[in-house]
């Protein structure tokens, strides 16, 4: 008879997988049990499909990804004969009834256990139903070393379904879930609220284990925790980071308690969105094996703040900025370029547009007589400003950095094949007024794990200044926009919120101008399907969370 054990000490690890690399991920995880197994770690938690990466997507439709995951587990399963921790890691494993979102849970060099995913989420950026089938039933808690452990993975906590609730009634005395949670703004409070909610309902404590690290536009966080049975904190892991860290839990005659864990303090708004900001960044160009980026460096605050995220993520040496002016470029803009160059210690090199741009001209001077100029004349200087930066991509093998924000690319102020260029844009899903607030930030921090300088990178006249994109004498963005704060909470309405138009003027807004942004919302669609992708900041960025048709008529008129 197995004797219990009246001490559990669990480390959590919290890693960066990487989609695909699993053989990667399976040595990350051997890390990683032998850091635990040092620190006299009886149990190993991971993350949801760790061994696959999360999300897999459409990988996992293909017979040798999944015969690849499984032989991973396995494998790692029969690492445990040695006497050390037992492990919970997450993978996909195809079985008579379906391919499911599962874990493995191995000690003594066998596969004790397998559990499967029930409650697939299929909504915003998850399409789980797309790929996976739920698993059958509700299966009851595993017996490790004597302590009856219940596993629900991810979403099986967040849905309506009483998974917790039955688990517990089977006689868990303690619940794991394995995660993979992508980041928005305050999201940490949100999954605190849901594992208070289960703990509530079924009075067990409950360890959530989140995975780290940029996938695509995805963010996940870490800060991993626990919550006890009488519903307080019992630890927090940091966010942002990679960790393994031990917690040691009792049993009582109440239950389990969490005797020892991290307390880590979790960054405020403005440090934690520049830090998924940062690492969706990082992540993105290491992970797809680029050496370095290339962005072009205007005078203005979007390209200001992505060198920054860029030298902070990557380090001054992996980026090089380029001023590219041409009739329109202030004196300023040049000055301001150059300032936060120099601040960042980066690269900086000038390339004229003049010659580019009057070819373009004298080429289509016979199609264009006739005609007045305008905006065709302006994006035809955005254009080759792309044109310039995707050639020194080209060359030298450095990726473009896209740098629109959420407010521009909402209203679809940006040039397709122009400014729109680019394999990532780490600031796609931050509105203009956010991108202020960060830069200030910036300039007063230097968040963890940033490779960048200290004080003041972004300079205070780019701050401070009317933001403009300089294709005409004179232009500022506030000719043809509603000031920013003002277009910001519209499109806030209209975009995360759903708000009808009539709920929006309520708010004090001017009827015309919340029905032109709507109209201008809409018709950008098309515009954004061609977009690079970028980091998810809000609730409800462009792309995972809002897919809206680019052919559509409706407009909210009351």
């Amino acid at each position: 008879m197995t004797k219990k054990l009246d001490i559990l000490r669990i480390a959590v690890a919290q890693l960066n997988p990487t989609v695909g690399d699993i053989s990667g991920n399976l040595a990350k995880a051997r890390e990683a049990r032998a850091d635990a197994a040092r620190q006299g770690a009886d149990l190993v938690l991971y993350t949801e499909l760790f061994l696959a990466g999360y999300p897999p997507e459409d990988l996992v439709l293909k017979p040798a990804f999944l015969k690849a995951c499984e032989k991973a587990a396995q494998d790692f399963a029969a690492d445990t004969a040695d006497g050390g921790p037992g492990v919970i890691i997450g993978t996909p494993l195809k079985r008579k009834s379906g391919t499911h979102n599962s874990i493995v849970f191995a000690d003594g060099g066998k596969i004790i256990a397998e559990r499967y995913k029930l409650d697939l989420p299929n909504y915003g950026e998850f399409d789980e139903k797309r790929v996976f089938q739920a698993g059958p039933e509700i299966q009851g808690p595993v017996n490790f070393r004597g302590v009856r452990i219940g596993v629900p993975i991810c979403e099986d906590i967040w849905g309506d379904v009483d998974i917790c609730e039955t688990l517990a009634e089977s006689g868990a005395e303690i619940l794991l879930v394995p995660n993979g949670s992508p980041y928005y703004r305050a999201k940490i409070d949100v999954r605190h609220q849901v594992v208070i909610r289960q703990v509530i309902e079924c009075g067990l404590p409950m360890i959530y284990a989140n995975q780290l690290g940029g996938q695509d536009e995805l963010i996940f966080d870490g800060a991993s925790f626990a919550i006890g049975s009488d519903k307080t904190l019992a630890f927090q892991m940091s966010q942002f980071e990679e960790a393994v860290d031990i917690t040691t839990w009792k049993r009582t005659d109440g239950g389990w308690i969490c005797s020892e864990g991290p307390m880590s303090k979790i960054p405020d708004r403005e440090e934690a969105d520049y830090r998924a900001c940062m690492l969706g960044l990082r992540d993105y160009v290491n992970k797809n094996g680029f050496k370095n980026v290339v962005l072009g460096l205007s005078g203005g605050i979007d390209s200001a703040i992505c060198a920054a995220l860029a030298v902070d993520a990557l380090g001054e040496e992996r980026l090089r900025a380029v001023m590219m002016p041409y009739r329109y470029t202030s004196k300023d803009s040049l000055k301001d370029a150059e300032d936060c160059a120099r601040a960042l210690g980066c690269r900086y090199d000038i390339v004229p547009i003049f010659e580019p741009v009057e070819g373009f001209l004298h080429a289509l001077t016979q199609m264009f007589e006739g005609t007045k100029e305008g905006i065709t004349e302006e994006n035809l200087q955005s254009r080759a400003r792309g044109t310039i930066l995707m050639a020194i991509s080209n060359k030298f093998g450095s990726m473009v950095v896209t740098t629109g924000n959420k407010s521009e690319m909402s209203v679809g102020y940006a040039t397709l094949y122009g400014d729109m260029n680019g394999g990532f844009n780490p600031i796609k899903d931050l509105y203009k007024m956010q991108v202020y607030a960060l830069s200030r930030w910036r300039n007063s921090h230097v968040p963890p794990g940033a490779l960048g300088p200290s004080g003041e990178v972004i300079p205070k006249n780019i701050i401070d200044k009317a933001p403009s994109a300089e294709l005409r004498e004179n232009q500022t963005d506030q000719d043809s926009l509603p000031p920013y704060p003002v277009l910001d909470d519209i499109l806030e309405c209209l975009v995360e919120n759903e708000m009808g138009v009539d709920d929006i003027v309520a708010r004090g807004h001017d009827r015309a101008t919340v029905t032109r942004i709507e109209h201008l919302l809409y018709i950008a669609e098309y515009k954004r399907r061609q977009a690079a992708p970028g980091v998810k900041i809000t609730r409800k960025n462009f792309g995972r969370d809002r897919r809206y048709p680019i052919t559509n008529r409706f407009r909210d008129r009351g």
